[in-house]
């Protein structure tokens, strides 16, 4: 986006040309990203559209990723932004490996770096248009967390992102246990991720499910879910509805 800055210079006011850059809306998204703990770690669940505006352009984009040893990171919003967001993160690893004392940086370094990244960001109108999850297990200590574009940030035991904090939150308050097993946690991610895909028009049936525990992150492949359409509220949604429409 270019823009003329005006200048007050002695005799008048002349126009300077200015090039900035802004992310005024976004262009390619992506939708809800899930997480838990579980006994043994972390489960991050998420799908693999990418929107471009309202239509699915994108099914094959990835949004979960390992960052160094013990993080697992996931992010809905803008495609760009959280691949800018990928490379700050690549930098911080690289700047801690060059240290070589041994220690490394742990999920609760990396969500408390990128809040303060992502609430720079806003303070100069220019935001990265991204909600971040960020789990992890360091030293047998599981960590999960989320910040919000705008530097909102808290831990829980269970996160979700878009649409998923209002379809997928209750059914985790009132399913999750802390000593879900690896099958039962993964069975419950699954059941949100159906829900959303039913009731989130961004949301398509191509899904990866990534778990975090102190051995590494392991990535599912891509798979679907089984689905069932036939509700009698799909098939005709009208029915019993009151108003012009």
């Amino acid at each position: 986006m270019t823009f003329m800055i005006p200048i007050e210079n002695g005799n008048g006011v002349k126009n300077a040309e200015a090039d900035s850059q802004r992310t005024l809306y976004p262009y390619v998204t992506g939708t809800s990203v899930v997480a838990i703990k579980y006994k043994d770690g972390i489960l991050m669940a998420s799908d693999m559209g990418g929107s471009y505006g309202s239509t699915l352009r994108y099914k094959n984009i990835e949004r979960m990723k390992a960052i160094g040893k013990h993080s697992l990171l996931g992010a809905s919003g803008e495609i760009s932004d959280f691949q800018e967001i990928l490379r700050y993160l690549d930098e911080l690893m690289l700047n801690d490996n060059m240290w070589d004392d041994g220690n490394s940086l742990g999920p609760k370094e990396v969500l408390n770096y990128l809040t303060r990244v992502v609430y720079n960001r806003r303070n100069k109108f220019n935001p990265l248009w991204n909600t971040l999850v960020v789990g992890g297990v360091k030293y047998g200590e599981k960590y999960l967390g989320m910040v919000s574009m705008i530097g909102v940030s808290f831990e829980d035991n269970h996160v979700a992102t878009g649409f998923g904090n209002h379809l997928a939150r209750p059914i985790l308050r009132d399913e999750w246990r802390e000593d879900l097993s690896f099958e039962e946690g993964v069975k419950l991610l699954e059941k949100c991720m159906r829900v959303l895909l039913y009731r989130d028009r961004s949301a398509i049936n191509k899904l990866q499910i990534a778990k975090m525990t102190e051995e590494g992150v392991t990535v599912s492949e891509p798979y679907s879910l089984k689905t069932f359409w036939d509700f009698k509220a799909f098939t005709n949604p009208t029915v019993g509805a009151e108003g012009s429409w």
